[in-house]
């Protein structure tokens, strides 16, 4: 654990119970993609097959549980609520999130660190959170005008993989042996997926109008 880390999990958090308070609050998931939900879900369950077999503290338990319990629950609410799913821009959420799935998966298959259920997994996870953000960018960008609470859900997820990377440079620096390449190598990927969303972030905030991103 380090301060770099710890950043990283906190503005995740943060960036859940943005959604969480746009969703339970104003009962509505307008602006919100189903699909970025569903395969984050997926991710937090693939990834965290090892809840049941390994203990590493109570710290990391209880923020694997946190992770899968929200995804799940937001995913529930935007399928199932009956007042929160009449919100749900169905005709804007069309990506082929399929296609993300199917070459994760491969990947995995060809690119681990060890070939074993576990691992393959784990690195099917890393690969799919690194675009899991797709059907949601392509989703703002259909709907031209961005509310202010799914605005912020984004920025704090970007932020979130920011912290990461600064993550691995400090522990590339620090520790003898750094083997997770493909966090690192998926975590670039995936930040720079936020890059064209942070511009407009920060124009918007700079000037204090509301956040709008190009179609």
């Amino acid at each position: 654990m380090n301060i770099f880390r710890l950043a990283g999990d906190m503005t995740h958090l943060i960036s859940i119970l943005v959604l969480l308070l746009k969703i339970y609050a104003t009962k509505s998931c307008s602006g919100i993609s189903l699909k970025t939900q569903e395969l984050y879900a997926i991710v937090f369950v693939t990834r965290y097959l090892d809840l049941f077999t390994d203990f590493i503290s109570l710290y990391n338990t209880v923020m694997k549980l946190v992770f899968i319990g929200s995804s799940l629950a937001v995913v529930w609410c935007m399928r199932y609520h009956r007042v929160v799913r009449r919100s749900y821009d169905r005709e804007l959420d069309t990506f082929r999130y399929w296609i993300l799935l199917g070459a994760c998966f491969i990947l995995a298959l060809v690119l681990h660190e060890k070939f074993t259920l576990q691992e393959v997994f784990w690195a099917f996870s890393i690969y799919l959170e690194a675009v899991a953000i797709l059907p949601q960018l392509v989703l703002l960008q259909r709907s031209g005008n961005v509310d202010n609470l799914a605005g912020q859900y984004v920025f704090f997820l970007g932020a979130y993989r920011a912290f990461y990377i600064l993550n691995w440079i400090y522990r590339y620096l620090t520790e003898q042996r750094f083997t997770r390449w493909i966090s690192c190598v998926s975590g670039l990927v995936q930040t720079a997926l936020y890059a064209d969303f942070f511009y407009y972030y920060f124009i918007s905030w700079k000037n204090n109008a509301k956040l709008q991103l190009p179609a």
